[in-house]
């Protein structure tokens, strides 16, 4: 069988799924197979806080997981959002793609859907991030927990900086029948409103597959890239015949103008794969990096993002060390699991 052109890519983090997906791409399975199977081992690998298992929860306490996957093949999409007490919402996406007439289902709906089809419901806090959780709360803000009787828009509005960790994982495919897919998984912002969902499940901001063009996926401030649309505007790029390295930049470069409304929280990744099985990388954070795997390789690669500055806009002391931090480098010693980063 043919591989030229099978291949797939994600954000660091993905790094300890990507043999798994790729063992699926090489025996001729399904891009949409291979980007689920590598987000679930993400999913539960506990040391990664920005993801399923042992996510950071919001201000309450309670870990909200959004996910969505997306079929290239016929734009097919499953998204939740806000899903409680089942560690794997990519595999609940999924089967809302595969069974439901809907596309996205949030909150109790999306917990109720999942034990219809026979998911099991679990205590997704540990002790690590309930400590996390606490230590935030009492020592990131001002006074104790007495502070959840006043407004908590008021206390969201203070965990509004890069060094409170977000996270998520994107994975992107392409498979030997030249089919293409996304997978984006995440437990969003630490200390989030509850409630707060994120662009990772929202079609055309954090996720987009188009067999005739790419797939993309997107991390890190979504509030940012739902306002631009940013995964659907880099696809329609790549529609209008710009390469994949312009589209990616043209596509950053235009959140510009709007990232200055988030000061230093204005931070963006994007991992994308054109309709021939190329990819690239994209980040507003220097040295960021992502992983990739195809034929003849035994493990995945880490390669650089290109780095689109946005001029005046985060604190690049603060995450250009996230970044180094977490980079794609030390991802390849994640058979201890992936670490938090933006990037």
């Amino acid at each position: 069988m043919a591989l030229d052109g099978v291949v797939v890519a994600g954000s660091h983090n993905a790094a300890i799924g990507l043999q798994e997906a790729w063992r699926i791409l090489a025996a001729g399975g399904t891009a949409l197979d291979a980007v689920e199977a590598a987000t679930r081992v993400v999913e539960d690998n506990e040391a990664d806080h920005s993801v399923g298992y042992a996510g950071y929860p919001n201000l309450l306490g309670e870990v909200e997981l959004d996910a969505s996957i997306m079929d290239g093949a016929r734009r097919r999409v499953g998204a939740v959002g806000a899903l409680k007490g089942y560690r794997h919402p990519i595999t609940v996406a999924r089967a809302i793609m595969d069974h439901l007439p809907h596309t996205f289902l949030v909150g109790e709906g999306a917990a109720r859907f999942a034990a219809d089809m026979g998911m099991s419901t679990e205590d997704l806090l540990t002790d690590e991030t309930r400590r996390i959780w606490r230590d935030g709360i009492e020592g990131n803000f001002p006074g104790r927990l007495e502070l959840f009787r006043e407004p908590l828009a008021r206390l969201t509005a203070l965990a509004a900086d890069p060094m409170h960790v977000a996270g998520t994982v994107n994975v992107v495919a392409r498979d030997s029948h030249g089919h293409l897919a996304v997978a984006v998984s995440t437990s969003g912002w630490a200390w989030k409103h509850p409630g707060r969902v994120g662009d990772s499940p929202v079609v055309g901001a954090g996720i987009y597959a188009d067999d005739r063009y790419g797939a993309v996926g997107c991390t890190g401030l979504g509030e940012l890239s739902m306002r631009g649309g940013l995964a659907r505007d880099l696809i329609a790029r790549l529609s209008c015949g710009q390469d994949l390295a312009a589209a990616g930049r043209a596509s950053l470069d235009d959140l510009a103008q709007i990232a200055s409304d988030f000061a230093n929280s204005a931070v963006m990744n994007v991992v994308a794969l054109d309709r021939d099985g190329d990819t690239a990388a994209f980040s507003t954070t220097p040295d960021a990096h992502y992983v990739v795997m195809r034929q003849g390789y035994s493990m995945p690669e880490a390669l650089a993002s290109i780095h689109v500055e946005w001029p005046g806009i985060g604190d690049s002391s603060v995450v250009g060390a996230a970044a180094g931090s977490a980079g794609a480098m030390g991802a390849m010693d994640s058979a201890e699991g992936a670490r938090r980063s933006w990037a």
